[in-house]
């Protein structure tokens, strides 16, 4: 064994950190073989002493300030697990400046602040890392910055947040209603007691940042990701896509085009055929396109306190391969190329529609020449039941630009005969 010990302070014992705590108690002899010198659990931090008392760690190595982490010159790696901005940034930050590597799973901070950390690293020889921030205990920060370098990715589609895929798994296979299927997903621990950022696609969308800056190299800006959440979707919705041959998902979805970059989150039918279809419950999948290699999966538990911890430790024994073998920064992603923004008007999609009208003649040729005025042609229509005196209605276009088509709807508003808002999903493509 090396005469260097790697010494890590952890900054949050909440469920992630416990384990994070838990799995090092259980590996880290075998961590320690594997890469063939000692990374020592020094210290943790949590202003909660109730969370301190529950690690299994000597009381001389817990602590309530985590100024005591980040002001010891004896601690090499810094872990932050206290989640959200500030004060999280700052201390990030703090640890950077004092020369200690940083490993996080911040996904919020390192979508909206991750660069600006990133050269701050660089500018004082050490590193971030961020594994567990995107896909859990998927690898894929790590794909995207080395093993993809030599190609060019074109797309990168995917299922990133385990909330609300459980939530259309169960209203597809049990018939449950959004509410229900949230419900459950809140007993059994797939969702937060405020699940704001899972339903409204936000926690998808800074995943989706963090991912478009590492598969194109240009700087994604999370202002310009359009976001949809899923309160909209029906139980019905799911049914009449099932019927001919989609799934439902929300998906996180980046392009890098000649304009510039598209980055939306969104619901979409998903082709029954098409990989991500078959990706069910809380479990993740990330499906990238690419010059040279194609395609690609990553699949796996995109979330839980034992599969992100698998990710952070494995960033903790790079970052301690670094400082062990005197390797200056690690491995930092360049600094990345400004760009420009597609926005969801420009581009273009298929188009699911769900429409209660009066049931009575002429109805269906006005939808037709709504959308026909705005050079939106129809694939397929459907109308299989009535909702009390209205039937209702399903269509889908051919490809059309998203402004041709926002435009069409707006003429279909004024068709007396349609008695509500259209459930709308847009067709992955």
């Amino acid at each position: 064994m090396a005469e260097k010990i790697v010494k890590v302070g952890l900054v949050g014992a909440g469920t992630i950190g416990k384990g994070v705590v838990d799995l090092y108690l259980r590996n880290g002899s075998a961590i320690n073989d594997k890469v063939d010198f000692a990374v020592m659990m020094a210290k943790v931090a949590d202003r909660d002493r109730d969370r301190l008392q529950g690690l299994d760690l000597e009381k001389e190595k817990l602590c309530t300030d985590a100024s005591e982490i980040l002001e010891d010159p004896d601690i090499d790696i810094v872990i932050e697990l206290i989640g959200g901005i500030e004060p999280a940034r700052s201390l990030i930050a703090r640890a950077i400046e004092n020369g200690k590597y940083v490993v996080t799973a911040n996904k919020d901070l390192m979508a909206r602040h991750g660069q600006e950390l990133i050269r701050l690293a660089r500018r004082n020889n050490v590193n971030i890392f961020y594994e567990a921030s995107v896909g859990g205990g998927i690898p894929l920060i790590r794909p995207l910055k080395h093993s993809l370098v030599a190609d060019r990715v074109s797309r990168v589609l995917g299922i990133v947040n385990g909330t609300t895929n459980y939530i259309f798994t169960r209203m597809d296979q049990d018939g449950l209603s959004l509410e229900d299927a949230l419900s459950e997903a809140q007993r059994l621990g797939f969702a937060e007691s405020d699940p704001t950022n899972d339903v409204e696609g936000l926690d998808a969308a800074y995943k989706l940042v963090i991912m478009a800056n590492l598969a194109f190299g240009k700087k994604a800006d999370f202002d310009q990701v359009h976001i949809e959440g899923i309160k909209g979707v029906t139980y019905e919705d799911i049914s009449y896509a099932r019927e001919i041959g989609y799934s439902v998902k929300l998906l996180a979805i980046g392009e890098d085009l000649p304009e510039g970059l598209a980055l939306r989150v969104h619901p979409a039918l998903v082709p029954l055929e098409h990989p991500l279809s078959s990706v069910l419950n809380e479990l993740n999948a990330v499906f990238i396109e690419s010059e040279a290699a194609k395609e690609l999966m990553f699949y796996g538990p995109g979330a839980g306190a034992m599969p992100t911890a698998a990710a952070i430790l494995s960033d903790v024994v790079e970052a301690a391969r670094c400082i062990r073998f005197n390797v200056a920064n690690g491995v930092v992603e360049s600094e990345l190329q400004e760009t420009g923004f597609v926005p969801i008007g420009a581009l273009e999609a298929r188009f699911y529609l769900r429409y209660l009208v009066e049931d009575r003649a002429g109805v269906f040729a006005s939808l037709a020449n709504a959308f026909a005025d705005e050079e939106v042609s129809l694939d397929m229509v459907i109308q299989k039941r009535r909702v009390g005196d209205l039937a209702e209605v399903v269509l889908v276009t051919h490809e059309a630009r998203e402004d041709a088509f926002r435009r069409a709807l707006e003429k279909v508003t004024d068709i007396s005969a349609i008695k509500a808002n259209p459930s709308i999903i847009r067709l992955l493509n």
